[in-house]
Protein backbone atom coordinates (compact mmCIF):
# COMPACT_ATOMS: atom_id res chain seq x y z
CA UNK A 1 0.00 0.00 0.00
CA UNK A 2 1.14 3.69 -0.55
CA UNK A 3 1.35 6.16 2.07
CA UNK A 4 0.25 9.73 1.03
CA UNK A 5 1.63 12.56 3.49
CA UNK A 6 0.24 15.99 3.57
CA UNK A 7 3.46 17.99 3.66
CA UNK A 8 2.12 21.59 1.76
CA UNK A 9 0.64 23.20 4.78
CA UNK A 10 2.16 26.82 6.39
CA UNK A 11 2.53 25.77 9.78
CA UNK A 12 1.81 28.61 11.09
CA UNK A 13 1.68 28.26 14.84
CA UNK A 14 5.40 27.04 14.78
CA UNK A 15 6.67 30.11 12.63
CA UNK A 16 9.50 30.55 14.46
CA UNK A 17 10.29 27.40 12.56
CA UNK A 18 8.64 27.53 9.53
CA UNK A 19 9.11 31.35 8.00
CA UNK A 20 11.96 28.82 6.45
CA UNK A 21 11.17 25.97 5.65
CA UNK A 22 8.06 23.94 5.58
CA UNK A 23 6.63 22.21 8.63
CA UNK A 24 7.72 18.77 8.05
CA UNK A 25 11.23 19.67 7.40
CA UNK A 26 11.74 20.34 10.97
CA UNK A 27 14.15 18.55 12.72
CA UNK A 28 13.35 15.87 15.71
CA UNK A 29 17.14 14.86 16.74
CA UNK A 30 18.91 15.94 13.74
CA UNK A 31 16.36 14.69 11.02
CA UNK A 32 12.95 16.21 9.60
CA UNK A 33 10.11 15.04 11.22
CA UNK A 34 9.10 14.00 7.77
CA UNK A 35 12.10 11.28 7.72
CA UNK A 36 10.64 10.26 11.47
CA UNK A 37 7.16 9.43 10.14
CA UNK A 38 8.60 8.07 7.16
CA UNK A 39 10.36 5.20 9.20
CA UNK A 40 7.22 4.58 11.50
CA UNK A 41 5.47 3.20 7.92
CA UNK A 42 8.89 1.87 6.90
CA UNK A 43 9.18 -0.41 10.09
CA UNK A 44 6.22 -1.42 9.26
CA UNK A 45 6.59 -2.40 5.92
CA UNK A 46 5.62 0.39 3.63
CA UNK A 47 8.13 1.39 1.91
CA UNK A 48 6.00 3.90 -1.30
CA UNK A 49 5.32 7.07 -0.48
CA UNK A 50 3.25 10.08 -1.92
CA UNK A 51 4.38 13.38 -0.64
CA UNK A 52 1.75 16.36 -1.47
CA UNK A 53 3.82 19.20 -1.05
CA UNK A 54 2.94 22.69 -0.88
CA UNK A 55 4.49 25.67 0.83
CA UNK A 56 8.54 25.62 0.26
CA UNK A 57 8.09 22.24 -1.14
CA UNK A 58 11.71 22.62 -3.17
CA UNK A 59 12.93 22.23 -0.06
CA UNK A 60 11.33 18.89 0.46
CA UNK A 61 12.70 17.61 -3.32
CA UNK A 62 16.22 19.00 -2.02
CA UNK A 63 16.18 17.11 1.01
CA UNK A 64 15.38 13.66 -1.30
CA UNK A 65 17.70 14.69 -4.10
CA UNK A 66 20.66 14.92 -1.87
CA UNK A 67 19.37 11.91 0.65
CA UNK A 68 22.83 9.79 0.21
CA UNK A 69 24.94 12.23 0.13
CA UNK A 70 23.96 14.14 2.97
CA UNK A 71 23.49 10.61 5.14
CA UNK A 72 26.16 9.02 3.75
CA UNK A 73 30.51 9.68 4.90
CA UNK A 74 32.24 10.25 2.12
CA UNK A 75 35.89 9.97 1.02
CA UNK A 76 37.10 12.49 -1.43
CA UNK A 77 40.19 12.24 -3.67
CA UNK A 78 41.34 15.79 -4.25
CA UNK A 79 43.21 15.18 -6.69
CA UNK A 80 41.00 13.15 -9.11
CA UNK A 81 37.58 14.45 -7.58
CA UNK A 82 36.33 10.82 -7.01
CA UNK A 83 33.61 10.68 -4.52
CA UNK A 84 33.10 7.50 -2.35
CA UNK A 85 30.06 7.00 -0.07
CA UNK A 86 29.33 4.51 3.04
CA UNK A 87 25.75 5.41 3.85
CA UNK A 88 24.95 5.10 7.16
CA UNK A 89 21.53 3.31 6.49
CA UNK A 90 19.65 1.95 3.70
CA UNK A 91 16.17 2.53 3.16
CA UNK A 92 14.55 1.05 -0.21
CA UNK A 93 11.97 3.52 -0.69
CA UNK A 94 10.29 4.62 -3.42
CA UNK A 95 9.29 8.41 -3.10
CA UNK A 96 7.25 10.29 -5.04
CA UNK A 97 7.17 13.78 -4.25
CA UNK A 98 3.88 15.85 -6.10
CA UNK A 99 3.37 19.57 -6.21
CA UNK A 100 -0.19 20.32 -4.62
CA UNK A 101 -0.09 23.88 -4.67
CA UNK A 102 0.88 26.30 -2.66
CA UNK A 103 -2.88 27.10 -0.65
CA UNK A 104 -4.86 23.57 -1.21
CA UNK A 105 -6.18 22.38 1.90
CA UNK A 106 -5.94 19.33 3.30
CA UNK A 107 -8.64 17.08 1.40
CA UNK A 108 -7.76 19.42 -1.98
CA UNK A 109 -4.09 17.80 -1.62
CA UNK A 110 -5.61 14.47 -1.34
CA UNK A 111 -7.38 14.78 -4.39
CA UNK A 112 -4.85 15.77 -6.49
CA UNK A 113 -2.83 12.52 -5.31
CA UNK A 114 -5.91 10.86 -7.06
CA UNK A 115 -4.11 10.11 -10.21
CA UNK A 116 -1.53 7.47 -8.53
CA UNK A 117 -4.09 6.48 -5.57
CA UNK A 118 -6.36 3.38 -7.67
CA UNK A 119 -6.13 1.20 -4.41
CA UNK A 120 -6.63 1.54 -1.12
CA UNK A 121 -4.13 3.63 0.73
CA UNK A 122 -2.96 4.87 3.73
CA UNK A 123 -2.35 8.76 4.46
CA UNK A 124 -1.22 11.14 7.53
CA UNK A 125 -0.16 14.23 7.81
CA UNK A 126 3.51 15.57 8.16
CA UNK A 127 3.46 16.65 11.79
CA UNK A 128 3.10 13.73 14.06
CA UNK A 129 4.68 10.23 15.27
CA UNK A 130 3.54 7.87 17.34
CA UNK A 131 3.78 3.93 18.41
CA UNK A 132 0.67 2.95 16.64
CA UNK A 133 0.82 -0.45 15.01
CA UNK A 134 0.22 0.28 11.12
CA UNK A 135 -0.33 -2.98 10.14
CA UNK A 136 -2.73 -3.68 13.07
CA UNK A 137 -4.59 -0.35 11.66
CA UNK A 138 -4.82 -2.22 8.16
CA UNK A 139 -5.82 -5.25 9.20
CA UNK A 140 -8.61 -3.76 11.69
CA UNK A 141 -9.83 -1.71 8.15
CA UNK A 142 -9.91 -4.27 6.19
CA UNK A 143 -11.68 -6.16 8.31
CA UNK A 144 -14.58 -3.65 8.29
CA UNK A 145 -15.06 -3.23 4.61
CA UNK A 146 -16.20 0.81 5.34
CA UNK A 147 -14.62 3.40 2.96
CA UNK A 148 -11.93 4.88 6.18
CA UNK A 149 -10.54 4.59 9.02
CA UNK A 150 -9.47 7.02 11.62
CA UNK A 151 -6.94 6.33 14.04
CA UNK A 152 -8.34 7.80 17.38
CA UNK A 153 -6.11 8.68 20.01
CA UNK A 154 -5.99 10.83 23.36
CA UNK A 155 -4.03 13.55 23.24
CA UNK A 156 -0.87 14.49 25.65
CA UNK A 157 -2.44 15.87 29.20
CA UNK A 158 -0.95 18.91 29.63
CA UNK A 159 -2.32 20.28 32.65
CA UNK A 160 -3.34 19.60 36.30
CA UNK A 161 -6.89 18.43 37.06
CA UNK A 162 -9.01 20.02 39.92
CA UNK A 163 -11.97 19.08 41.91
CA UNK A 164 -13.56 21.85 44.00
CA UNK A 165 -16.24 22.02 47.45
CA UNK A 166 -17.16 25.52 46.88
CA UNK A 167 -14.08 27.55 46.82
CA UNK A 168 -11.73 24.36 48.17
CA UNK A 169 -9.75 22.38 45.97
CA UNK A 170 -10.27 19.08 47.64
CA UNK A 171 -8.40 17.44 45.19
CA UNK A 172 -5.15 17.70 42.29
CA UNK A 173 -3.68 15.54 40.75
CA UNK A 174 -1.67 15.18 37.22
CA UNK A 175 -3.89 14.20 34.63
CA UNK A 176 -3.11 11.19 32.62
CA UNK A 177 -3.33 11.16 28.98
CA UNK A 178 -6.00 8.23 29.10
CA UNK A 179 -8.17 11.15 31.18
CA UNK A 180 -8.63 13.00 28.06
CA UNK A 181 -11.31 12.04 25.00
CA UNK A 182 -10.50 10.28 21.78
CA UNK A 183 -9.39 12.59 18.74
CA UNK A 184 -8.29 12.28 15.92
CA UNK A 185 -4.96 11.28 15.59
CA UNK A 186 -4.45 11.40 12.04
CA UNK A 187 -3.28 7.78 10.56
CA UNK A 188 -5.65 6.53 8.40
CA UNK A 189 -6.52 4.40 5.92
CA UNK A 190 -8.47 4.91 2.99
CA UNK A 191 -10.41 3.05 -0.21
CA UNK A 192 -10.04 4.97 -3.20
CA UNK A 193 -14.36 5.97 -3.18
CA UNK A 194 -12.83 8.74 -0.72
CA UNK A 195 -12.11 10.82 -3.69
CA UNK A 196 -16.12 10.72 -4.26
CA UNK A 197 -16.35 12.87 -0.92
CA UNK A 198 -13.90 15.39 -2.17
CA UNK A 199 -14.72 18.62 -4.05
CA UNK A 200 -11.77 20.83 -5.14
CA UNK A 201 -8.71 22.32 -3.63
CA UNK A 202 -10.98 24.25 -0.89
CA UNK A 203 -11.83 21.07 0.38
CA UNK A 204 -10.64 20.48 4.07
CA UNK A 205 -10.24 16.83 4.94
CA UNK A 206 -11.46 17.45 8.34
CA UNK A 207 -14.69 18.87 7.07
CA UNK A 208 -17.38 17.79 4.86
CA UNK A 209 -15.60 14.98 3.27
CA UNK A 210 -14.82 12.94 7.42
CA UNK A 211 -18.19 14.73 8.26
CA UNK A 212 -20.25 12.89 5.28
CA UNK A 213 -18.02 9.17 5.64
CA UNK A 214 -19.59 9.19 9.09
CA UNK A 215 -22.84 10.38 8.38
CA UNK A 216 -23.11 7.65 5.81
CA UNK A 217 -21.59 4.95 8.18
CA UNK A 218 -18.76 4.48 5.91
CA UNK A 219 -15.84 6.47 8.69
CA UNK A 220 -14.23 3.74 11.36
CA UNK A 221 -12.33 4.45 14.55
CA UNK A 222 -9.03 2.35 15.47
CA UNK A 223 -8.46 3.64 19.33
CA UNK A 224 -4.72 3.52 19.97
CA UNK A 225 -4.42 3.93 23.77
CA UNK A 226 -0.20 4.30 23.45
CA UNK A 227 2.05 7.41 22.44
CA UNK A 228 1.25 10.22 20.40
CA UNK A 229 2.23 13.45 20.19
CA UNK A 230 1.43 16.13 16.71
CA UNK A 231 3.90 18.90 16.25
CA UNK A 232 2.15 22.06 16.03
CA UNK A 233 3.88 24.68 18.35
CA UNK A 234 7.63 25.02 20.03
CA UNK A 235 6.38 23.21 22.94
CA UNK A 236 5.64 20.29 21.19
CA UNK A 237 8.78 20.16 19.62
CA UNK A 238 10.50 20.64 22.05
CA UNK A 239 8.92 18.13 23.97
CA UNK A 240 9.94 15.36 21.45
CA UNK A 241 13.51 16.58 20.93
CA UNK A 242 13.40 15.90 24.32
CA UNK A 243 12.24 12.50 24.30
CA UNK A 244 14.45 11.77 21.35
CA UNK A 245 17.80 12.98 23.38
CA UNK A 246 16.94 11.12 26.79
CA UNK A 247 16.26 8.05 24.53
CA UNK A 248 12.43 7.45 25.73
CA UNK A 249 11.24 8.10 22.18
CA UNK A 250 8.67 5.81 22.00
CA UNK A 251 7.79 6.11 18.14
CA UNK A 252 12.15 5.21 17.62
CA UNK A 253 12.12 2.55 15.18
CA UNK A 254 15.52 4.07 13.60
CA UNK A 255 17.40 2.06 11.56
CA UNK A 256 21.13 1.43 12.77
Amino acid sequence: MKVAILCGGRGTRLSEETDVRPKPMVEIGGQPILLHIMNMYGSHGFREFMLALGYRGELIKQFFLHYHPLSADLTVSLGTGEVRSAPHARRDWIVQLVDTGLNTMTGGRLKRLQPYLSEPFLATYGDGVSDVDIRAVVAFHRQHGRLATMTAVRPPARFGALRFQGAQIVDFHEKRQTDEGWINGGFFVFEPGLFDYIEDDDTILEGAPLERLAADGQLMGYRHDGFWQCMDTVRDKLTLEEMWQSGRAPWRTWPD
